[in-house]
């Protein structure tokens, strides 16, 4: 027995002795592991976060910031801040122009009405299947049973007693019956010019979704592109971010905008607060964009009524603008039957007339509310706003 007792106590001192140089290795080894930055398997723990825990999910890989250069003498020094650019304001193409390009636009697109038309006047013999045709054109045009009507019996006349044929001749009696049915006696100018020492007062109104802020934006950059002064109202507090984005059209040509800075604040309040500032600022022009939720016609009769006679305790209103949408055909001319019970709409805004063949509700709308159609819209760029023009608007139709 005594004889083993040396042997055991050499053996434990000698694993003693091994564990001893094995635990530094381990503990690198562990080290080396938490701080491989490559793929884990499954079996691999998560990594230790900043705090020293473990980290929730096993996705999670942290993140380790680059190492850093030692500080040297350029570090020390400061840098001063370097304020961004303004971003310079934008200038609007001349109105003049725009109409030539809109013309151009218009001729390209889908108008079913001037190729249609021309396509069946210019056949060898116009018959009553014909004269039937054309009356089916007219009416899918949206240019309206009564003036349809009218168009056809004249040209019918024309025809007959005149006894031509040509293509040439038909095209221009088509081109003089449809400048009538349009009335360019109408007048189609913008009433915005200062008087009595005050702006003049422009309401748009509409139903949303027409684009009605966007072409407060866009009318904004007319005025501008005519060196006038103009001030913007976000008085539609009910949609989100429509102010912003009133403002934002503004800020690229340098007009301010009044807005509010509360969800569903009074459109009144800030029509109100608009018309002040443009009065003391002596602009030239102050625009009122407005709600248009049509959920009810009493419920939007009595906001538009109320914007309107708020204003008018500053100054006159010298336009009511009605945005339409042009592709909402006959929907269109219903919207501006409401609108025309709730205020007095000096003018129409049409807008995307570049993808319908439903350019006959320039005649609808006229004919139905007496009111001319002031500007067109021909696409989504900045300046695709124009005056419209009774002959530009025909001669591109059947262009």
């Amino acid at each position: 027995m005594n004889d083993i007792l040396p042997i055991i106590l050499t053996i434990v001192i000698g694993l003693a002795v091994v564990a001893g140089l094995l635990v530094p290795v381990l503990l690198k080894v562990r080290r080396s592991k938490q701080d491989y930055e490559g793929p884990r398997d499954a079996n691999d723990p998560d990594p230790l976060d900043s705090a020293g825990t473990a980290a929730s999910s096993g996705t999670l890989v942290q993140e380790r910031p680059e190492p850093q250069a030692p500080p040297s003498d350029l570090d020390t020094a400061v840098a001063e801040p370097v304020a961004p650019a303004a971003p310079a304001l934008e200038t609007p193409l001349p109105v003049e122009g725009r109409l030539v390009r809109l013309r151009a636009r218009l001729a390209k697109s889908n108008n079913a009405l001037g190729k249609g038309l021309l396509a069946l006047l210019a056949r060898d013999t116009i018959d009553e299947n014909v004269w039937d045709e054309v009356e089916e054109t007219l009416l899918l045009a949206d240019i309206g049973t009564d003036s349809t009507m009218e168009l056809v019996d004249t040209l019918r006349d024309r025809v007959k007693v005149l006894g031509v044929r040509s293509p040439e001749h038909v095209q221009a009696m088509l081109r003089e019956e449809l400048i009538k049915l349009i009335d360019p006696a109408m007048d189609r100018t913008l009433n915005i010019d200062r008087h009595d020492g005050r702006p003049a007062i422009l309401m748009v109104v509409g139903v949303n979704g027409v684009g009605k802020t966007t072409t407060v934006g866009k009318l904004a950059r007319v005025f501008v592109a005519e060196d006038k002064d103009v001030l913007l109202g976000a008085a539609d507090t009910f949609r989100a971010a429509a102010a912003e984005q009133l403002a934002t059209w503004g800020a690229r040509v340098g007009v301010p905008t009044v807005k509010s800075d509360v969800d569903g604040a009074d459109p009144a309040s800030v029509a109100f607060e608009a018309v002040k500032a443009g009065i003391e600022q002596e602009v030239d022009v102050v625009m009122i964009d407005t709600a248009g939720r049509l959920q009810n016609k009493v419920g939007l009769m009595d906001e538009l009524g109320k914007v309107k006679r708020v204003i008018e305790k500053q100054a006159t209103v010298d336009e009511v603008l009605l945005v339409l949408d042009a592709t909402t055909g006959q929907n269109g001319l219903t919207q501006a039957k409401v609108f025309a019970e709730v205020v007095n709409i000096s003018g129409i805004v049409l807008t995307k007339l570049d993808g319908t063949a439903k350019g006959g509700i320039v005649v609808a709308i006229q004919k139905t509310l007496g009111v001319p159609v002031k500007l067109i819209g021909l696409g989504e760029g900045a300046d695709d706003l124009a005056p419209f023009d009774a002959e530009s608007f025909v001669d591109a139709l059947l262009d």
